[in-house]
């Protein structure tokens, strides 16, 4: 793409010369992942920076490491389907600065009012890598491969002006308390990285309001995820609580993988673009599905409960979920949506689902353990109904979801090559 080489490559070549290696790096026997840095430096840019909340920061994420995983790909011969492309590579060049390239390249044309910052870490990247041929050419491959990647997803439907359908009747989806906001309805249109449509896996949608189902959702939303419930536990609340944080803990997880499991860069170029890609997609998936049925949350259908032709289920107009509620719809839940994608690629890619992990939640202070991918699904399925935000069928059909957007991935990209 040569509007961005021509805005980018030059002044990072300025940087290159300029920098010199930090203290750490001169210091460290081991060189840490070029891929595990660059993903934190992602999160800077997408989430400490920027404040992009989850289901935009998904998009943000996956075309950084889809880029980072076609530039290791490249240099190490093409071992799996490419993403995007395959830059011509001898297998000599710096993995290092092909991958900080790969990800200052698209970072910084996500962000371009971050430059001067994307730039200052770019640089200290480099500056630990020696002058030279190879250094030369992994900043080329990864140049390619950001490139490849920025064109791939201009125009595709990204921040677009699409809003969510409000409506007034029973089951109708309208704003919530206590912002009354509406925002993303653009997600569930934007172009999808690995499925064909955005709309390929559907539901039966929510039960009918009039039906035992239904009834059921109702009483345990209400009894277990309002403020002062008395049936939740201190653990529930904590849980529930930590999968709300906006500072997603799978970041650390995904990172504390690459190195419990003692990836190589490839392997973690690899699993970080699956798992990315696969949750970006599912979100996609998530948000198309909830445009398409438009239901009410539970703090809605709780407090106008007389009018929903339900006889067994007893309005409360005062009833304040534990978690202040998303600004769309519920059905289905886009949290289990990107989590029944994420823990199911990493289930793939391990092989197994008995990896332990853990991750800390600042925003309920507490740091959560999991015995396996299957495991922290399972949680954030009961999590979501623990914060009063979701019903248990927009949970478990959000899960479904991400599972087969996984299976869809699995079967068609990233799969070794025959040789």
């Amino acid at each position: 793409m040569p509007t961005l080489r021509k805005a980018v490559w030059p002044a990072v070549a300025i940087v290159v010369a300029a920098g010199a290696p930090p203290a750490h790096a001169a210091e460290s026997r081991t060189p840490e992942n070029a891929v595990v840095v660059w993903d934190r430096n992602a999160q800077t840019a997408i989430w400490d920076v920027a404040r992009q909340q989850p289901q935009v920061q998904a998009r943000s994420f996956a075309m950084v490491h889809g880029a980072v995983y076609d530039a290791v790909n490249a240099i190490a011969g093409t071992p799996y389907q490419p993403y995007l492309v395959a830059p011509r590579a001898k297998g000599g060049e710096s993995t290092e600065a092909a991958v900080a390239t790969a990800g200052f390249g698209v970072l910084s044309a996500l962000f371009p009012e971050q430059r001067a910052r994307l730039e200052a870490q770019y640089g200290e990247s480099l500056a630990a890598i020696p002058d030279g041929a190879a250094k030369r050419r992994g900043v080329a491959v990864g140049a390619r491969t950001a490139a490849a990647m920025v064109a791939a997803r201009r125009d595709d439907g990204a921040f677009g002006d699409q809003t969510w359908a409000a409506g007034t009747a029973p089951g109708q989806w309208r704003p919530t308390p206590p912002a009354f906001g509406s925002d993303g309805a653009w997600v569930g249109e934007l172009k999808p990285f690995l499925l064909p449509r955005g709309s390929m896996f559907r539901t039966s949608g929510p039960p009918a309001l009039t039906s035992e189902q239904y009834a059921r959702d109702f009483d345990e939303v209400k009894a277990i995820g309002s403020a002062d419930s008395t049936v939740r536990t201190a653990d529930q609340t904590q849980a529930a609580i930590w999968w709300h944080d906006r500072h997603l803990a799978e970041w650390e997880i995904k990172r504390q993988l690459a190195t419990t499991q003692r990836l190589s860069t490839l392997q973690t170029a690899r699993m970080f673009a699956m798992v990315g890609m696969a949750e970006a997609d599912a979100t996609i998936a998530c948000y198309n599905e909830k445009a398409r049925w438009s239901f009410w949350r539970p703090v809605t259908a709780i407090r106008q409960a007389d009018g929903d032709g339900n006889p067994a289920t007893v309005a409360d107009p005062a009833w304040t979920p534990l978690l202040v509620t998303p600004p769309h719809p519920d059905f289905t839940s886009g949290h289990t949506c990107f989590s029944g994608a994420g823990m199911t690629a990493l289930t793939h890619f391990f092989g197994r689902d008995d990896i332990p992990f853990s991750g800390f939640s600042a925003d309920s202070g507490t740091t959560r353990h999991f015995r396996g991918f299957s495991h922290a699904l399972a949680e954030v399925t009961e999590a979501r109904i623990w914060g009063g935000i979701h019903t248990r069928a927009a949970d478990v059909q959000g899960a479904k979801i991400g599972r087969q957007v996984t299976a869809y991935m699995v079967a068609h990209y990233f799969k070794p090559k025959r040789r």
